[in-house]
């Protein structure tokens, strides 16, 4: 299969140093919103689109990604939290095995019950290590996956995960506090883990200001996942300044 996407991505890393990742989730914006932001989001420096949620209540996730499709030429990318968040329209997913936790289902069993459907629907699959980390509260993830995350304080323990993950042949490894966590993922481990491996860092959850996204990227962060942010504050401006914080904080 020809990662079409995931050169895209590695290109991005090499010609600005970071990218920027915009998570896009249907259960809160869809129709002409949804529409509205990703277009705002790629004419405002956004490197590609994340699509998903660890809880998807909406049934048109198929309809909102050939919406979003037919609107903006940047990737977009499913970013699934269980095995019927997937839609044929989309140009990849990420397809994550939640390497931090001990729950065989999001290990593999899921996996093996989607690969037929990504298979089937030939969207490209970007095999990446998902790793929790503690955001002092139970994230949506964290409860849905029944897992524990890896304690803020504990590098090495994501460390080794990253290498694990690094060792099973994963595209990449993603770093994520959850979605809308009060604390982000913090820099000394962002460093450690970039420090230990050679795949690509995503970094993701709590994320709030550009100044922040920058830190992320200066501690060995290649990709910045933001979100809530953008939900609360969808402006040209702020997502500007967000690309601009990534794409030149890198060193």
């Amino acid at each position: 299969m020809l990662h079409t996407v995931l050169n895209h991505l590695l290109h991005v890393q090499a010609e600005k140093g970071a990218g920027h990742l915009a998570l896009l989730e249907p259960d809160k914006l869809s129709g002409s919103p949804l529409i509205d932001m990703a277009v705002c989001c790629e004419a405002n420096g956004v490197d590609a689109l994340l699509v998903g949620s660890s809880l998807m209540l909406s049934v048109d996730l198929d309809e909102a990604i050939n919406q979003v499709k037919a609107h903006v030429d940047i990737p977009v990318i499913l970013f699934p939290g269980a095995l019927h968040h997937i839609s044929r329209h989309a140009d990849a997913i990420l397809f994550l095995s939640l390497i931090s936790g001990r729950n065989p289902q999001y290990l593999i069993g899921e996996q093996v019950h989607a690969a037929p459907i990504i298979q089937a629907y030939n969207l490209e699959p970007i095999a990446t290590g998902y790793i929790l980390i503690d955001s002092d509260s139970i994230t949506s993830a964290e409860f849905m996956s029944n897992t524990r995350p890896i304690p803020r304080d504990k590098s090495a323990i994501a460390v080794a995960h990253a290498l694990a993950a690094e060792y099973l042949g994963m595209h990449m490894v993603y770093l994520d506090a959850g979605s809308g966590a009060r604390p982000s993922v913090p820099e000394t481990m962002v460093a450690s883990v970039a420090a230990n491996v050679s795949i690509p860092v995503i970094v993701g959850g709590g994320i709030r200001t550009p100044k922040m996204a920058g830190e992320k990227v200066q501690a060995g962060a290649d990709f910045v996942v933001t979100g809530t942010v953008l939900e609360e504050e969808a402006s040209p401006s702020l997502i500007q300044e967000f690309a601009d914080a990534i794409h030149g904080s890198s060193s």
